[in-house]
């Protein structure tokens, strides 16, 4: 069961950052794909399942979220990758103010990964100097 519910976080944890980065760009492209129905749909869809197989993850692993700083530190990163995501895509009144969210968001989400990897706050950090 492990390796299914790591497989689909995994999955859908990269179909995530592709499917963000692709309408990242078609946004400063101020491209009409934007706006096709499936393109507006299938990130929620593939969000949810993100995040309930995460949950799912913590669940069967028994894992004390205010006990693993790491995990605690992921979920916070994650409310500002929604938040960085939802100006970009959506709440920036300019084209400037939606590129500075979008790059923050993918930077963000980059910090997230390196969090995953290596249980630490420090991200990235942690990894290089280890």
């Amino acid at each position: 069961m492990y390796a299914a519910l790591k497989l689909i976080h995994v999955t859908t944890a990269f179909l995530s950052i592709t499917g963000f980065t692709l309408r990242g760009v078609w946004m400063l492209r101020d491209s009409p794909l934007l706006q096709k129905k499936a393109v507006r749909i299938a990130p929620h869809v593939n969000d949810t399942l993100f995040l309930l197989s995460g949950i799912a993850l913590i669940w069967l692993l028994a894992l004390p979220v205010a006990g693993q700083p790491w995990l605690l530190a992921k979920f916070v990163a994650l409310l500002f990758y929604i938040g960085f995501g939802m100006v970009a895509m959506r709440f920036g009144k300019t084209r400037a103010v939606r590129a500075i969210a979008y790059f923050t968001a993918l930077a963000t989400f980059a910090y997230i990964v390196g969090v995953a990897l290596s249980k630490s706050l420090l991200s990235w950090l942690a990894i290089a100097f280890s």
